[in-house]
């Protein structure tokens, strides 16, 4: 693969760093699959909240997008937000805001038994979204990258 941001390729992550495969996907097809966590989403038996945003040049989105998708295909309780114009973090003030909250009430409702929220019963239309993140709103600096 090749790190969007960059350009760079991953294979020296996949082979020797982060991933510690431990050598090429020629070399060590079935490594590559189990190291894959689609292959895995059956196993997940724990609520996941998933941040992926479209901009991310670290994780392609598409990748959280498949995840996503299998985790629920699966009947698996998976929640997932997309930051558009956000990279592998939160940079804008309000979208960090916004996911401080929606992590917090994640928790209460799961660890603490708290209601569930509505965005997590009925979703959030996307073209909601915005409106959605405006409530919570304090100043205008919410716009600026701290």
């Amino acid at each position: 693969g090749i790190r969007w941001g960059s350009g760079l390729p991953r294979q020296f992550q996949y082979e020797h760093s982060q991933s510690r495969i431990g050598g090429s996907l020629w070399e060590y097809p079935m490594r590559y699959l189990e190291n894959s966590p689609v292959f895995h989403a059956g196993s997940v038996h724990t609520p996941l909240l998933m941040i992926n945003n479209d901009e991310d040049d670290a994780v392609p989105w598409y990748q959280g997008i498949e995840y996503f998708l299998a985790l629920r295909r699966l009947g698996k309780e998976v929640y997932m937000f997309s930051y558009n114009g956000e990279k592998h973090g939160l940079r804008k003030r309000i979208n960090q805001k916004d996911y401080t909250r929606r992590l917090q009430e994640f928790f209460d409702h799961f660890l603490k038994g708290a209601p569930a929220p509505e965005w997590m019963t009925k979703g959030i239309p996307y073209l909601q979204r915005e409106k959605e993140k405006e409530r919570y709103r304090v100043s205008d600096q919410d716009d600026q990258n701290p």
